[in-house]
């Protein structure tokens, strides 16, 4: 039997083994943004686990970007060789290695979520927030100061340096996160953004900052390396960002040098209504890929073989990346591709379990 599933797929110079992608999953379990041993096992555990590629967790480009103090950075130099030894053993295991680029915005400054997960005080480790705007994200968090020009240029300055500290630290995509109501979402969604200048307003304004970041790192990153963005597809909520918006999104990002979509959804406004289920997400992901042109990529409640399968034969979807079902079992490739009758290579210290 011939699996879809696990076959190649190439961007630029780029070939993954099969089109599983393990999505960045916030571990908030780093010192000062630098990567320590917990990452290294963690993501070390998915790529001998037999995922095509793997995406490290949302990373700052800012200390103030962090979602919580204990994100992942690469805001200065010492924070890149603790990432390259996960770069370095996740190929040793012929999984290509990736990393996410962000900032919270006005979402940043929380506690872990097994604290809680509520922004803290400054004076319990949090900090002052930035966005497009002066709204808070809800009554939990601190409104944030609404960003000037300068500031929006020093966005997308921390983005262009980070991304060439990840190419120092050897990973062959970055992916560039503007989903999840974080810093370029809250640009993108009238629901968030209501500023009246360059960088508000219209779509085009809005979709602005997303798109000069992307130039930025694209003008940084290799030209023999694929470029990922993760857009929120809809806000789940009227009058906010929706499904044709993110296909016009998507049309321009390729434009300007993008090479897949990763299509997940929400984040934007506490009040969404999310309609969950297996596969939600799907649709999103098919629709962008056959209208924008472009690659893209399928997540949320993607859990069985069968399931990721008929999402890359059928076209849906380029690659599916898997979080939480790779939190319960991070060798779940190797199981679908016994599911599926592929071939797929195990660690030789594990054939004894084959």
């Amino acid at each position: 039997m011939s699996s879809h599933l696990f076959s190649p797929f190439t961007q630029r110079s780029v070939t993954l083994r099969n089109r599983i992608v393990v999505a960045p999953m916030c571990q908030y379990s780093a010192t000062d943004g630098l990567a320590n041993d917990w990452h290294l096992v963690h993501l070390g555990a998915r790529a001998t686990g037999g995922a095509g590629a793997l995406l490290v967790e949302a990373t700052s480009v800012v200390p103030e970007g962090r979602i919580s103090p204990g994100d992942l950075g690469l805001w200065n130099d010492a924070q890149v060789e603790p990432l390259a030894r996960v770069v370095r053993f996740a190929e040793s295991q012929g999984c290509v290695p990736g990393i996410q680029l962000a900032h919270a915005g006005r979402k940043a400054g929380t506690s872990a979520p097994w604290r809680g997960g509520r922004a803290l005080a400054i004076a319990d480790g949090g900090w002052e927030t930035v966005g497009p705007s002066a709204d808070a994200f809800s009554d939990h968090y601190p409104a944030p100061h609404a960003l000037d020009e300068a500031g929006v240029a020093r966005v997308i300055a921390a983005f262009r340096a980070a991304a060439r500290r990840s190419l120092a630290a050897g990973f062959r995509i970055v992916e560039i996160h503007a989903a999840h109501g974080y810093l370029l979402h809250q640009f993108l969604s009238p629901l968030v953004n209501k500023r009246s200048d360059g960088w508000g307003g219209s779509f085009e304004n809005r979709v602005r900052l997303t798109l000069e970041v992307t130039r930025a790192v694209r003008a940084v990153w290799p030209d023999e390396l694929p470029v990922w963005v993760r857009v929120s597809a809809t806000d789940w909520a009227e009058g906010g960002w929706d499904l044709d918006q993110t296909v016009r999104l998507a049309g321009l990002l390729r434009e300007v040098g993008a090479d897949l979509i990763d299509c997940s959804s929400g984040g934007a406004v506490p009040w969404q209504k999310i309609a969950v289920g297996p596969g939600y997400q799907v649709p999103f992901a098919e629709r962008v890929r056959h209208e924008a042109r472009i690659a893209t990529g399928a997540v949320g409640m993607i859990t069985e073989p069968a399931q990721a399968e008929e999402i890359v034969a059928a076209g849906r979807a380029d690659v599916v990346l898997l979080a939480r079902q790779l939190l319960r079992e991070p060798s779940w490739p190797l199981r679908a591709a016994a599911e599926l009758g592929a071939e797929h290579p195990w660690p030789v210290q594990y054939l004894r379990g084959k």
